[in-house]
């Protein structure tokens, strides 16, 4: 894509050692053949499991149909072994953050001079917990949590792209060859408009024991998913009625948490709760869902845009206007940048168009109007009177979703005192 703000970086890591992995067993009372679950435990052994789906249907992509391959960089392949080394370069004067997240969608750590104020560049050793192999020195130990990472590595584009991807290009891993990495599990294929019903619970074990879970309450969580896929595997009767109550009241339930999810105002929708999620099962699947390896709120905050203020669907067909008042400029309300990105529904894919324009931000030399506000013009056409550099063009006859991506926001951004302008249609 061309101007984009940033450029990303995507890679999975494995490492690998001796330590023995704990296991998630079904307890007694699931191995009961009386044990009969509630539809309200089908419900949320669902909720929880949908999570983790979306986050192996994600890896199962990049293996198998991206071809991106574990510890490697697009650019510069390796291999794997004990424990990983990264390399940071040194970036100064620009956004930059290394971003490692889980199998759960949770974030491990960002790598940035935020975090690591004293190292925020070089030898990075990628260890997992509980081991203790002998590390370059320098190198600043990072333990993970199991023995596959995902890392986005985001580099704004300031300035020109040539220099941004050339420091794209100086993260490297130094990964010593060995080791067999393991597949990742094999799914049923869904979608947003196929979502996966009962065979969710085919593989619960399977799926609990591929990854850790940090969430205060999995073990709750996972007790009652075992217990489900015990009862699910008694006979057909028992099978129909898991998935029956998967289709009637469990999706259901997840696209209307999705429709309503959030602080919403003027048409977006917001959560402060991405990338760490507590014990929230319903934010962790609506973030995995609509915006997978979404960052901290520290990091970047996502104000999600499905509607026009007043509470229509966005179509390509109308004409829409975003106007930020001359002392509510977002500018003024990063420590780094933002971005107002297009997607397609209900895909979440940007959306071509004859200008290659997908996004606009703090670089895209938006020009402000007489008052000193600032609009943004959506529309599949120039609208008239409409400035042409502050028009994302939208696709005729279908629908859309904005995304707009607020990068180390300032205090009233955090407090939730400050709101995206409301997405307007013109008449």
């Amino acid at each position: 894509m061309k101007k984009v703000l940033f450029i990303i970086v995507i890679s999975l890591f494995f490492i690998s050692c001796k330590k023995e992995k704990s296991t998630v067993e079904a307890s007694p009372a699931a191995a009961e053949s009386n044990s009969s679950p509630t539809d309200q435990d089908i419900i949320d052994a669902y909720t929880y499991l949908y999570g983790r789906y979306l986050v192996i249907q994600q890896e199962n992509h990049d293996i198998n149909v991206e071809k991106v391959g574990y510890n490697k960089i697009k650019y510069n392949p390796l291999g794997s072994a004990q424990f990983v080394k990264l390399n940071v370069p040194k970036i100064e004067g620009r956004y930059y953050t290394a971003q490692i997240l889980d199998g759960w969608g949770e974030v491990i750590v960002n790598i940035n001079e935020r975090n690591f104020p004293k190292t925020p560049y070089g030898k990075f050793a990628l260890v997992l917990k509980g081991s203790n192999p002998t590390i370059p020195s320098g190198a600043v130990k990072i333990e993970l949590p199991s023995e596959k990472a995902k890392m986005l590595a985001r580099v704004e584009l300031k300035g020109t792209s040539a220099t941004a991807k050339k420091l794209q290009e100086q993260f490297t891993f130094t990964v010593p060859d060995g080791i067999k990495i393991a597949p990742p599990i094999t799914i049923p294929d869904f979608s947003p408009k196929a979502p996966i019903a009962g065979e969710i619970f085919d593989k619960v074990e399977e799926v609990l024991n591929s990854y850790p879970d940090v969430m205060p309450k999995a073990k709750e969580y996972q007790e009652k998913a075992i217990i489900v896929g015990v009862y699910a595997k008694t006979d057909e009767k028992t099978k129909a009625h898991v998935d029956e109550v998967v289709k009637t009241k469990a999706i259901p339930a997840f696209l209307a948490g999705a429709k309503g999810f959030g602080t919403q105002k003027g048409g977006w929708s917001v959560s402060y709760v991405a990338g760490k999620f507590g014990d929230d099962i319903m934010a962790r699947d609506i973030i995995n869902y609509g915006g997978l390896w979404a960052n901290q709120i520290e990091e970047a905050i996502y104000f999600v845009g499905l509607t026009d203020s007043n509470k229509e669907l966005l179509s390509g067909d109308k004409v829409y206007e975003i106007k930020f008042a001359k002392d509510q400029l977002p500018d003024a309300f990063v420590n780094a940048f933002w971005s107002i990105t297009l997607y397609s529904v209900p895909d979440y894919r940007v959306v071509d168009n004859k200008l290659k324009r997908y996004n606009l931000n703090n670089v895209s030399g938006l020009k402000k109007n007489p008052d000193g506000s600032l609009s943004i013009w959506l529309a599949s056409s120039l609208p008239k009177n409409a400035i042409e550099s502050n028009w994302l063009p939208t696709p005729a006859g279908k629908g859309f979703a904005l995304t707009m991506r607020m990068y180390v926001s300032k205090k009233p951004v955090l407090d939730g005192q400050w709101f995206p302008a409301p997405i307007e249609q013109i008449k």
